[in-house]
């Protein structure tokens, strides 16, 4: 169940404010945020949108604390991640972020099992934990007998079900998801967004889903847009 505060409210999980983020590429400025503010609630379910170009892949590497900006504060719980070492935001992040990418982005030599365990090696727990936990999990995902197959012997559903386990091999708080359905036919899209919505409503899960399919961002319960680097 979500926290609150004393007045009732959710608290903030994530908070973006006034973020511009620049990149320079030869004697240009790209200004791919240009003063977003986003306040991202625990146990919300979030679907973030805009046409390509329009700043979705930057706001989403600032919501998962994959990227400082360079004007602007970003703050996971209670952290500024502007002052963490890059050793001590990666372990946070670990702990407290789970990402599930369109390109599934698992490790192709690696079974299934492996694949959902390794995320807990850098958080150093220890084997038989790892290995429990990450049996568990995909059971969960419907794959316990698939616990010994490499990615090139899964479907494209099933492959995505192993990111959406590896991402909460570590118990997140927040599941940061890139267009998830992207790779994958309508049927297993809606398998994939249903287990989202379940992670949501049953277990509490934060999430938050960059999406371009009017259908997927259906699934959430509050639609972010943003145009030129600007969240409306």
């Amino acid at each position: 169940m979500a926290q609150k505060n004393s007045a009732g409210e959710r608290e903030n999980v994530i908070q973006l404010i006034d973020v511009h983020k620049h990149y320079k590429m030869g004697d240009t400025i790209v200004k791919a945020l240009r003063g977003s503010s986003l306040e991202v609630k625990r146990g919300e379910f979030i679907s973030i949108q805009g046409p390509s170009g329009s700043g979705k892949s930057t706001l989403m590497n600032m919501v998962g604390c994959l990227d400082t900006p360079t004007k602007g504060t970003v703050i996971l719980e209670k952290w500024d991640i502007s002052t963490l070492k890059e050793s001590d935001l990666a372990q946070l992040r670990g702990r407290k972020i789970g990402f599930i990418f369109q390109t599934f982005n698992l490790i192709n030599n690696l079974t299934a099992l492996e694949n959902v365990a390794l995320p807990m090696v850098f958080q150093n727990i220890e084997y038989e934990k790892r290995i429990k936990r990450a049996k568990n999990l995909l059971k969960e995902v419907g794959l316990g007998e698939r616990l010994h197959h490499k990615p090139s012997e899964l479907s494209g559903g099933q492959r995505q079900r192993v990111a959406i386990a590896r991402a909460l091999s570590n118990n997140p708080d927040v599941l940061l998801a890139d267009e998830p359905t992207g790779n994958l036919d309508s049927k297993t899209g809606k398998k994939v967004l249903e287990m989202l919505k379940e992670l949501n409503e049953e277990k509490g899960k934060t999430i938050v889903m960059v999406t371009h399919d009017p259908k997927a961002a259906e699934y959430a319960n509050r639609t972010v847009n943003i145009i030129d680097g600007v969240v409306e």
